[in-house]
């Protein structure tokens, strides 16, 4: 898979690598979002690197394995850790500190939480190499896991390696710009489906064939026995969610039980705990209306935040019974007719991605400290993008926004019913700028309107 973006990421990588920290780094993300590509990106310039994954066997198969590792970086040592294997985290740690005394040497542990899962005493062994070895060693130490609890909670105030990262560096799924490099056979409009069906999973965009048709890769990724989208979608519940109700949380808010009240009756159980951790690990996200304080708001519904999880538990789940049993060819025409319906939503906040982007431009004038959707007490006249300046310490709107997922959108009768909406959101509605957004064209807009398509949102790299 060609590596492309992450240019922030690796740019505090180097940051933190060039500054000869002995403190480590720690690298979180969730599974197939390119953690390993992104550190083996930054480690191939550095002369020396052990790298070793996790996989969850004993200490003493993963402490050989690292054994292995070693002696590939270090062939000339007296050591032969072929015949001598480590025979303890200790052991490994101090043998690669002496070899790093005048040269760096960069140990990565990949999937760290497997690892501490067979060694738990791990991270305790690690503060105290840190504290013992403070100046007198270039061993640098790089951890990186998948599973985004475990790697919040050795951060955490009691954890034995809590003040000790000099960076600790979460990786996120590729923005809807940063996705289109990965799709530069596509047209715009096609990158857009592309990300409302799978997301901004590297890997996931990489099983989209560009010569095909988008029909032709929804039968093949998702619509037969044993599909990549259906096992990534049944893997991603086993292994990302968990149990505690979060799997009929994710489903109820799938089924637009949206709001705490509705998930805990849909559940039979106060979802408090579950939400809190779905929000943690990105699968879900709480969206209020922009104008709102988010810690005293109680206007706040739940949303499918990754597209992926969005369209395998809405359109595809629909339909998984029937794909499962061979059927997939008759289910796909029902399948693609739900596919205009499962991409509002996730145009929808690509258009607010795009927004920020113009924000952090300056394109959308000074002071731009957020943007949302927005809509009155009763729920009527929601705004899918509203734009908040702070001129003076007092938050004011300076856009609002709306988005269809549609060919051909009308710029006048789109404005005509925002300004009337924008009446319930401020007094000063002639002052507002006004955006509207559509995948391919837009007729009929005054000048100052600032109009968004695919072509935009969706240009390779931004």
């Amino acid at each position: 898979m060609a590596f492309v973006g992450r240019e922030q990421e690796l740019a505090l990588l180097r940051d933190w690598w060039a500054h000869d920290s002995e403190r480590p780094a720690l690298v979180w993300g969730r599974r197939r979002v390119g953690k390993t590509a992104l550190i083996q990106r930054f480690a191939e310039d550095l002369p020396r690197v052990v790298f070793h994954t996790g996989v969850g066997e004993p200490a003493a198969a993963e402490l050989a394995a690292l054994s292995r590792q070693a002696a590939t970086v270090l062939p000339t040592d007296l050591r032969d850790l072929e015949a001598t294997p480590y025979r303890d985290w200790e052991d490994l740690l101090d043998h690669l500190a002496r070899a790093a005394q005048e040269q760096p040497i960069l140990l990565v542990l990949d999937e760290f939480p497997e690892l501490i899962a067979t060694s738990p005493a791990l991270p305790g062994i690690l503060r105290a190499f840190l504290d013992r070895t403070m100046g007198r060693t270039r061993l640098r130490l790089l951890l990186c896991g998948s599973a985004v609890r475990t790697m919040w909670s050795i951060q955490q105030t009691r954890a034995p390696l809590y003040g000790r990262f000099n960076l600790a560096l979460p990786v996120h799924p590729f923005r809807p710009h940063e996705a289109s490099l990965l799709l530069p056979g596509l047209s715009p409009v096609d990158r857009a489906r592309v990300f409302g069906i799978v997301g901004g999973m590297p890997l996931y965009l990489t099983w989209w064939r560009q010569e095909m048709s988008v029909t032709d890769n929804v039968a093949r990724l998702a619509c037969r026995p044993g599909s990549p989208l259906l096992t990534e979608g049944r893997l991603i519940m086993l292994t990302e969610v968990g149990a505690d109700h979060a799997a009929a949380t994710l489903y109820a808010i799938a089924a637009g039980k949206t709001r705490h009240h509705e998930i805990e009756d849909t559940i039979g159980a106060d979802p408090s705990r579950v939400l809190e951790r779905l929000l943690e690990a990105r699968l879900i996200e709480r969206v209020i209306p922009v104008t709102d304080d988010p810690q005293r708001s109680r206007r706040r519904i739940y949303r499918i935040a990754d597209n992926f999880l969005a369209f395998y538990l809405g359109p595809l789940l629909r339909y998984r019974s029937e794909i499962e049993r061979g059927h997939g060819e008759n289910v796909l025409p029902a399948l693609l007719k739900r596919l205009d319906e499962h991409m509002g939503p996730a145009y929808e906040e690509a258009f607010r991605d795009h927004l920020w982007r113009l924000a952090a431009r300056g394109d959308l004038g000074e002071g731009v400290v957020a943007i949302g959707p927005w809509w009155r007490k009763d729920g009527q006249d929601q705004i899918d993008a509203v734009a908040l300046a702070e001129p003076d310490r007092t938050r004011v709107p300076v856009l609002v926004g709306e988005s269809k997922w549609g060919r051909r959108i009308d710029a006048r009768r789109i404005t005509a019913k925002l300004h009337a909406k924008a009446l319930g959101l401020t007094d000063d509605v002639e002052s507002l700028r006004y955006a509207v957004c559509g995948h391919e064209e837009i007729i009929n807009a005054d000048p100052d309107t600032l109009t968004v398509t695919a072509e935009d949102i969706f240009s390779p790299g931004g």
